[in-house]
């Protein structure tokens, strides 16, 4: 079985075995990890219309799907952008981050985002010089300061 069967076949596993009862956040998360787990292989993301945008320390190499960024909708299961950081082996999945369109005025209301309040604390607005708001979603990647923090000291090892 090659790693690209194994990881979908491990990501149907993750999906799977969320409890009905877990939380609908959990629920989220586990339907993010699902549907980005093909995107291990760099290749499937480029095929799938993501490019390599900008590189930023402790935040990784972000990969940008200009159509999902169009939508102007927030969906766990199609990210923004796909964030990888460079490795002996190649380009590893780390996280995901989605980016809702702002306008200019200072600081609109946040995206609503994931269920429940975990993450409101977490989009930055403006951040990159571009009026939009961004979250950061660490799902293949610990990050000691949390799951939704914008940078991850561990990029920096």
């Amino acid at each position: 079985m090659n790693l690209k069967n194994l990881l979908v076949l491990a990501a149907i596993f993750l999906s799977l075995v969320v409890p009905a009862s877990a939380s609908s956040l959990e629920q989220e998360l586990a339907r993010a990890r699902a549907a980005t787990s093909k995107y291990h292989v760099l290749a499937q993301a480029e095929a799938d219309g993501y490019i390599q945008d900008l590189c930023n320390p402790g935040e990784g190499c972000h990969w940008f799907n200009f159509d999902y960024y169009l939508d102007g909708n927030f969906d766990p299961e199609r990210p923004e952008a796909l964030i990888y950081r460079q490795t002996q082996n190649g380009w590893q999945l780390v996280a995901v981050e989605y980016i809702m369109p702002g306008d200019s005025t200072p600081a609109p209301p946040a995206p609503e985002g994931f269920t429940g309040d975990a993450d409101d604390a977490f989009w930055r607005y403006g951040s990159e010089g571009f009026p939009d708001w961004e979250l950061v979603v660490w799902i293949w990647f610990n990050n000691p300061n949390g799951i939704f923090a914008a940078e991850n000291p561990r990029l920096e090892e």
